[in-house]
């Protein structure tokens, strides 16, 4: 019978073990940090997009609101944030008898937004 290999008990780990667990745990935390750059990059210019579709939705509503006389009178910018955006709206009358108003918003160095928005062509008698 043979003698066991060792008689002392098992105080820790080996080097090899220890260099395992790193490089485990560096493939992890290159991981997770990827995945937050990407992250990152994606909502990167949100804020931006958001206050540039409010815009057109305050811009739409107004149309709206003054009808076809007061669609002239439209401001060309508005400030949201802080930021000043131009306003532009083209529109075009459609063969169902309604006003297509194209509203783009822009800001220098931020995201825009284009809102296509529909009102009648006529004005409403009280």
């Amino acid at each position: 019978m043979r003698p066991p290999l060792t008689t002392q008990p098992d105080h820790g780990m080996t080097l090899v073990e220890l260099v395992l667990a790193i490089a485990i745990l560096s493939i992890g935390m290159t991981a997770a940090w990827r995945s937050f750059e990407q992250a990152q990059r994606g909502i990167g210019g949100q804020v931006g997009r958001v206050l540039a579709q409010q815009v057109a939705l305050n811009q739409a509503a107004e149309l709206r609101l003054r009808g076809r006389s007061g669609a002239s009178t439209q401001p060309a910018e508005a400030r949201m944030g802080p930021f000043t955006w131009r306003i532009e709206v083209i529109d075009a009358e459609t063969r169902g008898g309604l006003i297509e108003a194209a509203i783009t918003v822009s800001a220098p160095g931020q995201p825009g937004a284009r809102l296509v928005a529909y009102r009648p062509a006529f004005e409403a008698t009280q």
